[in-house]
C-alpha cells in the first residue's frame, strides 16, 4: 500500500498526541480490568463461609424463609436465587447494580448466614475504578474520553504503522533486538498493537455501554427502533387475578425448578396485591437461552413467556459485547481478555520508554508536520463520524484544536 507521506506524518502527531493524554488512564483500565476478571474465585473464597452451609435432615419452607428475610434484610428483598446445590444458602435479592444487597439465609436451620452489600465489595469498588476512576458522574466521562480516544489511536495506529516495502518477519511479526533499545521497544508497541487491534475494537464496542453520552445515545436509538428489550420483559403491565390465597414460594420455587432453565434462576416477587411472579436465568456463556417468564401469584398459571429472540438485535448486540468484555463466554474468553490486559499493558509501558528515549529535553518531542499539508475531505468525514459517536471525542477535538491554534497565533513569525 503506498501512503501519502504528508497525511502519514499527520497522523502520527494525532496517534502521538492521543497517546500521551490516554496512557496513564489506558494502564489504570488495563490493570484494574485484569483485576476484575478474578472476581469469581476472589469472591468464591472471600465469601464462603456466608454462602455454603451444612447439609441437615430437616429444612425451613421457602415462605419461611422469605419471612425470615424479610424481617432481617437491610431493604426488603424484591427477588430470590434458586440455589442449585444442597449446600447453599438461599439468597434473597434487594436493589440492583450497585445498590444490590443479599441476604443468605440457612435453609436447614432459618438462620441468617450473612449479607452482603455489593457497594461495600472489594471487587465492586475495581470497577468503580475501571468505570469510573472512583469519582461517580465526572469519572465515568473521563473514562468515556479515553475509550473513544482509545479507537482514535488504533486507527491512526493501523495507518503509520502499515508497511509500504512489503512484508517482513522482522519488524513486522517480531521485534528487532539488534537495533537498539528505542527501536525494540517501538517494534514491540507497533506488532502488538497490530494484531490486538480488531480485539481492542471489539473490546471498547463491549464497555462503551456504560458510558454516560455513548450509553444514553445508543439507549435513545435502541427505544426509537425498537430494538431494546420488549415492554413484555419487565411484565410492568401484568396483573394478577385475586382469588383466593396465593401461591406460596416454595410453590412457585417448584415451578422454577420445572423449568429446567440453564444459568442462575431467580424469582422476582410480586410488588403488590396483583402483582405477578417472575422467572428468568441469567446464562451469559450462552445469551440464547435467556427466557422470563411471568406467572399468576393466585393461580400459577403462565401469563406470559419471552425468549431470547423477543429482544431487539441491538439489546441482543449489546449483551454479547458487554459479556464479552467480561469474560463472561467461557474459559476461552476469560483466557483472552486477561491476555489483552496484559498486552495491553505491555503495549503502554513500550510506547513510553520508546518516546522517552526518543525525546529531546525541553522539547515534547511532537511529530512535525509539513506547513503545506492540509486535511483532505475523506479526514473530515471520518471525523465527523466519529464525533457523532462519540461526542466527548468531538468536544475534546475542537479544545485540543482551538488550543493549537491560540499557541501557533502567539508565535513569533519568522522574517
Amino acid at each position: 500500500m503506498k501512503k501519502n507521506e504528508k497525511l502519514n506524518k499527520w497522523l502520527w502527531k494525532w496517534h502521538f498526541i492521543a497517546g500521551l493524554i490516554s496512557l496513564p488512564f489506558i494502564l489504570i483500565l488495563s490493570i484494574t480490568g485484569a483485576i476484575y476478571l478474578f472476581k469469581g474465585d476472589y469472591e468464591k473464597n472471600k465469601q464462603k463461609h456466608i454462602k455454603e452451609i451444612t447439609i441437615q435432615d430437616t429444612k425451613v419452607s421457602f415462605q419461611k424463609q422469605w419471612e425470615i428475610a424479610n424481617a432481617n434484610a437491610i431493604k426488603k428483598p424484591n427477588s430470590m436465587v434458586v440455589s442449585t446445590s444442597k449446600n447453599q444458602a438461599t439468597e434473597f435479592v434487594s436493589g440492583r447494580f450497585g445498590n444490590k444487597s443479599s441476604l443468605f439465609v440457612n435453609p436447614y436451620s432459618g438462620k441468617v448466614s450473612g449479607e452482603i452489600i455489593t457497594k461495600d465489595t472489594n471487587m465492586f469498588k475495581v470497577r468503580k475504578l475501571h468505570g469510573e476512576l472512583l469519582t461517580g458522574k465526572f469519572g465515568t466521562k473521563i473514562i468515556e474520553l479515553i475509550a473513544s480516544w482509545m479507537v482514535v489511536l488504533i486507527l491512526t495506529g493501523l495507518y503509520v504503522w502499515w508497511p509500504t516495502r512489503g512484508w517482513k518477519i522482522k519488524g513486522l511479526f517480531i521485534p528487532r533486538i539488534k537495533e537498539g533499545k528505542r527501536t525494540f521497544f517501538r517494534d514491540l508497541h507497533a506488532i502488538s498493537g497490530f494484531w490486538f487491534s480488531g480485539l481492542l475494537i471489539l473490546i471498547l464496542a463491549g464497555g462503551l455501554p456504560w458510558t454516560d453520552a455513548f450509553g444514553e445515545s445508543f439507549k435513545q436509538i435502541q427505544k426509537i427502533t425498537n430494538t431494546g428489550y420488549p415492554d413484555t420483559w419487565q411484565g410492568h403491565h401484568l396483573k394478577s387475578q385475586i382469588a383466593g390465597d396465593a401461591l406460596t414460594l416454595d410453590q412457585m420455587v417448584a415451578k422454577a425448578e420445572n423449568l429446567q432453565l440453564p444459568g442462575v434462576v431467580t424469582i422476582d416477587f410480586p410488588k403488590d396485591q396483583k402483582g405477578v411472579f417472575s422467572v428468568y436465568n441469567t446464562n451469559p456463556s450462552n445469551l440464547n437461552t435467556q427466557k422470563k417468564i411471568h406467572f399468576d401469584a393466585y393461580t400459577g398459571k403462565q401469563i406470559l413467556s419471552n425468549n431470547w429472540d423477543d429482544v431487539g438485535v441491538l439489546m441482543r448486540g449489546r449483551m454479547w459485547v458487554m459479556a464479552f468484555h467480561q469474560g463472561e463466554f467461557g474459559v476461552w474468553n476469560w483466557w483472552l481478555m486477561l491476555c489483552t490486559t496484559i498486552t495491553l499493558t505491555i503495549m503502554s509501558i513500550s510506547a513510553l520508554l520508546s518516546y522517552t528515549m526518543r525525546k529531546r529535553k525541553g522539547n515534547w518531542g511532537t511529530p512535525k508536520v509539513p506547513t503545506s499539508f492540509t486535511v483532505g475531505y475523506g479526514i473530515i468525514i471520518v471525523l465527523v463520524i466519529l464525533t457523532l459517536v462519540f461526542p466527548l471525542f468531538g468536544v475534546s477535538l475542537l479544545f485540543i484544536i482551538g488550543i493549537e491554534y491560540l499557541l501557533n497565533k502567539n508565535k513569533p513569525r519568522k522574517i
